[in-house]
């Protein structure tokens, strides 16, 4: 108990200390978390690369072996929902917002820096290939290494569901084990409350954008950034006083239905073919290349391409691995009775494919527009990449709907994200109470809303995903640990009995 009220006030005190400084001054805290993350992706940026890269060929080794039939449970549970609605929620906690603010703004980015050195079709291509690597399986491999052991521990060897569990069943009484395991939990927190704090900024500036859209403002102005913000306050702080119930899971699904019948939409009122044979190509291109990618550092491409790496790529890496615990134990959550075997295919499969899909239809109208020779989303993408979605949905028939449609998805998503972020804060922070207090979880809530505001004063999304690695990197290294824990308990386990699951 004294443990977690010691753990509960340091994770309060160090996020109300970054989240001030980010009030009062903004450009000093952004200044030395680029002074820092810079220097951590040059001498460690190989380690991000092989640690996820890693994760991703354990994954999908369990997949071949007899371990994928161990079922996360007893061997008689069974899933509690159905394997779509199953993929829905564990998309809309892994993703969520951030799909809906670079679906064009990335791809295009890439291929503004590209084109310089390669002809258009294949700079095309490249930009493709390079949003579905950031947001493709490498990132659901950190998903669900860190999911699969919170589950594991928690389902077969009846832990609590805390990143430090692992470490202490494995070594019980261990003096070393508690000290990492509580700085452990301690790291996990920083982490998911930078990550997701981050997250609401950029939510906020794509709603206010697009209500700028709505009322044809030129730029949402810090007024109506404001608003919305304090409106995503008055928004998410109700849900805290109550039960984390289904009603969440609704507000996912909703949001997720949202984001499909936008793709498809945007599939069949836009370019078909094109837009067709871009998704196809991109699935091709990123299915050809994945395991080597994500072993490649561009160190012999000169400086331009190793920081376009780092901004990008590298940032991604650690991005996920920010959200490793806040996603793991929500996914870790929803997955009881599942076998590792559906676990891992259903964590790693389909939310990347819809990925694909994502930027290759978004994605791959603004570089439609770009090689017919219309540079005006192109050009954005030095100036506003926070409207450029709802500058796309505006070339396409209906627009004002559609705009409506990902302002609200916006909104949905961060709601539903701060509210299980908050819960799981709480968790973390109590000791790993299934239910802490009504007060923990409203603080938690409050302290996310003042580290969003310090996110939205760095005044850029570069600065926000720079903020995000700085409260990701020394969660990095927890991430291998738990990794390795995992292996050590199915090697353990798989000794003393055949863990074949009961179908």
């Amino acid at each position: 108990m004294q443990a977690s009220r010691t753990l509960l006030t340091a994770s309060l005190s160090l996020c109300t200390l970054i989240g001030i400084w980010g009030v009062v001054d903004p450009a000093g805290l952004l200044a030395l978390a680029k002074s820092i993350v810079d220097q951590y992706f040059l001498s460690r940026g190989w380690f991000v690369m092989l640690a996820v890269t890693i994760m991703l060929l354990f994954c999908l080794s369990l997949v071949f072996t007899r371990i994928g039939d161990i079922r996360l449970g007893e061997d008689w549970d069974r899933p509690e929902y159905s394997t779509p609605t199953w993929i829905a929620m564990l998309f809309a906690a892994g993703m969520g917002v951030g799909l809906l603010f670079w679906a064009v703004a990335e791809p295009l980015t890439h291929f503004h820096f590209v084109e310089e050195t390669l002809p258009a079709p294949l700079a095309a291509e490249q930009a493709l290939l390079a949003a579905n690597f950031n947001w493709g399986i490498h990132a659901w491999a950190v998903y669900g290494t860190t999911a699969l052991t919170i589950a594991y521990f928690s389902f077969r060897r009846q832990t609590p569901m805390l990143v430090s569990a692992p470490l202490k069943n494995l070594f019980p009484g261990e003096a070393w084990a508690t000290a990492v395991g509580w700085l452990s939990d301690f790291m996990a927190i920083s982490a998911i409350a930078i990550g997701v704090a981050g997250s609401v900024a950029m939510g906020v500036f794509q709603v206010a954008d697009g209500i700028a859209v709505l009322t044809g403002s030129q730029t949402a102005g810090p007024v109506l950034i404001a608003t919305v913000f304090a409106l995503m306050i008055a928004a998410y702080i109700p849900p805290l006083l109550v039960d984390l119930g289904s009603g969440m899971a609704k507000l996912s699904n909703t949001a997720m239905a949202l984001a499909i019948a936008l793709v498809v939409y945007t599939i069949v009122v836009g370019p078909s073919e094109f837009l067709m044979n871009s998704i196809v190509g991109g699935i091709g291109s990123y299915v050809a290349v994945v395991i080597p990618r994500g072993l490649q550092t561009f160190t012999f491409y000169g400086t331009e391409t190793a920081q376009w790496f780092q901004d990008w790529t590298l940032t991604y890496m650690v991005w996920w691995i920010a959200w490793g615990p806040f996603v793991g134990v929500f996914v870790a959550r929803i997955s009881k009775g599942r076998t590792i075997r559906e676990f891992v295919l259903g964590v790693l499969i389909g939310p990347t494919l819809f990925s694909t899909v994502w930027f290759g239809a978004f994605g791959g109208i603004g570089i439609f527009e770009a090689l017919d020779g219309r540079g005006e989303l192109l050009a954005m993408t030095q100036s506003n990449v926070e409207r450029m979605t709802f500058a796309l949905l505006d070339r396409l028939p209906l627009a004002t709907l559609t705009t409506v449609a990902t302002i609200v998805a916006a909104f949905l998503f961060i709601v539903t994200s701060v509210v299980s972020a908050a819960f799981v804060l709480g968790m973390f922070s109590s000791g790993g109470d299934q239910n802490p207090s009504t007060r923990v979880k409203v603080v938690w809530g409050l302290l996310l809303g003042v580290l969003g505001a310090a996110m939205i004063l760095s005044g850029s999304a570069q600065a926000i995903k720079t903020l995000i690695s700085l409260g990701a990197l020394p969660f990095v290294f927890i991430t291998v640990l738990l990794l390795a824990c995992l292996v050590r308990a199915l090697i353990l386990d798989t000794r003393k009995e055949p863990g074949r699951a009961d179908r």
